[in-house]
């Protein structure tokens, strides 16, 4: 895979950069179906390098901040933070996040080289409200109006670009959160 600075940062080192992208698309559970918003977004990764859990876990760390903005009038309507986590003795992929609606996500998955047929990473993670290990921690007003019960997200990444899609389960309602086709900035 890929060192930085002597770490193993494995699919991760794909990731690193400025991404943008114009092709994304948000659909939102309503009352009476479905809000469907075009959007534009930017996604910053950058890295913090390794980090040591209890003597014993080597993880590769990335930070992100995706900002995704309406098409019709430019207004931010999605910003999130968090951590890419690498494992490389357990081929453990970590997404740590949260969203400014105090709701928060741990998702987890195995990577075990998985590519497309082009060669890209595909790394998928996910988390439920009610999972031992990959969990969904929300506030009680969170809890009680819009409960998240579930996450999942699908990347794939390498070749200069960069698509995912991320599906929230709302309550019962499907919210497919967000898909986007990004390139590098230049």
């Amino acid at each position: 895979m890929s060192k930085i600075d002597g770490v193993e940062f494995g699919p991760l080192a794909l990731m690193i950069g400025v991404w943008k992208g114009a092709e994304g698309v948000d659909v939102a559970p309503e009352p009476d179906g479905s809000e469907t918003n075009p959007f534009f977004e930017t996604i910053t990764n950058s890295v913090v390098g390794g980090v040591t859990n209890a003597g014993e876990q080597n993880l590769a760390a990335i930070h992100y901040h995706k900002i995704v903005q309406r098409k019709s009038n430019g207004d931010i309507f999605h910003n999130e933070t968090g951590y890419w986590m690498w494992d490389q003795a357990t081929n453990i992929i970590m997404h740590s996040l949260s969203i400014p609606r105090a709701v928060c996500v741990l998702a987890g998955g195995t990577y075990n080289g998985e590519t497309d047929g082009e060669g890209r990473a595909v790394i998928k993670v996910s988390a439920k409200i009610d999972d031992e290990k990959w969990k969904i921690i929300q506030s009680p007003f969170m809890a009680d109006k819009a409960s998240t019960v579930a996450f999942s997200e699908e990347l794939t990444v390498g070749n200069g670009t960069m698509t995912y899609c991320d599906t929230t389960m709302v309550d019962d309602l499907l919210r497919h959160n967000h898909g986007g086709y990004l390139r590098p900035s230049v």
